[in-house]
């Protein structure tokens, strides 16, 4: 069993904003490539590779949270055990007002059996997908992957046995909000779900660039009068269509079974959740 007593929330909350203020400091003069060959190793590779799940993307011709939850039920009833940590460290250290900082990460896998019980709840199937279907529900957005650091945050052993699925708000999420600062080779790690895009309807588009400022990754910009999108740079995070005011903003999946074929394959190769072996 891992020790992570209670307090170890509060320890979490002052070091959280750390991870902003590193990031930032990539981007310093000789300062930041020395700190680059320690941030790019943790955030690239088989330490750290994941993907958000856009809530609302549109399996044409209807609006959908399917592709959400086929993914993520899929990832939990495969998964050999499951626990939901107490507080989110992301809101906790910028006092959230928005979302509830209690209940937050859903992590899966042989290797949470371990976690301190009095950080994180561990928790049956359904109590799993209940959790998902709520914190979805709220508009949160969720986000998966292989996330080394998590192992030591909770006291998990590194094995590659363990899944983070986080459920992040854009005013609190570490990687959101420092996804500019990272240096190139880490914003690789951040992968954009096959077959997702964006899709502008030109008609109903007032260019109140409201998608531009909510853009985490840039890839948005006004040109020549008309929304533009820049898919090399889109992580596929759904923020977009889910401010723009006139629904001219929307996440299409080409192909729902390829997506989800996609990011299950990726994840295996990296993380084993099903069992100890």
């Amino acid at each position: 069993m891992s020790r992570r007593p209670e307090w170890w929330f509060g320890v979490l909350r002052l070091y959280w904003p750390l991870n902003t203020l590193g990031a930032k400091m990539t981007r310093w003069p000789v300062v930041g490539r020395l700190l680059s060959l320690i941030v790019v190793p943790l955030f690239t590779k088989d330490n750290f590779n994941i993907s958000y799940i856009p809530v609302n993307a549109r399996i044409e011709p209807v609006v959908s949270s399917a592709l959400c939850g086929k993914i993520l039920e899929e990832l939990v009833r495969r998964s050999a055990h499951r626990v939901i940590i107490g507080r989110c460290s992301c809101r906790d250290a910028k006092k959230c007002r928005n979302y509830p900082v209690e209940d937050s990460c859903l992590l899966l896998g042989e290797d949470t059996k371990v976690v301190d019980s009095r950080i994180a709840r561990h928790v049956s199937v359904e109590e799993a997908l209940e959790h998902v279907r709520n914190k979805t529900a709220s508009g949160l957005i969720p986000m998966i992957g292989r996330v080394r650091m998590d192992d030591f945050y909770y006291g998990i052993p590194n094995r590659g046995r363990m899944l983070t699925v986080c459920f992040c708000c854009p005013c609190c999420c570490s990687v959101l909000n420092t996804l500019q600062y990272l240096p190139e080779e880490a914003k690789s790690s951040l992968v954009r779900l096959k077959g997702v895009n964006v899709k502008v309807d030109a008609g109903q588009c007032i260019q109140c660039r409201s998608c531009i400022d909510a853009c985490f990754a840039g890839a948005i910009i006004l040109s020549n009068g008309k929304i533009r999108h820049d898919e090399h740079q889109c992580i596929g995070c759904g923020r977009c269509s889910m401010v723009c005011p006139q629904q001219a903003t929307s996440m299409i999946v080409e192909n729902m079974d390829i997506t989800v074929d996609e990011i299950l394959g990726r994840i295996k190769a990296r993380v084993n959740v099903e069992s100890g072996g």
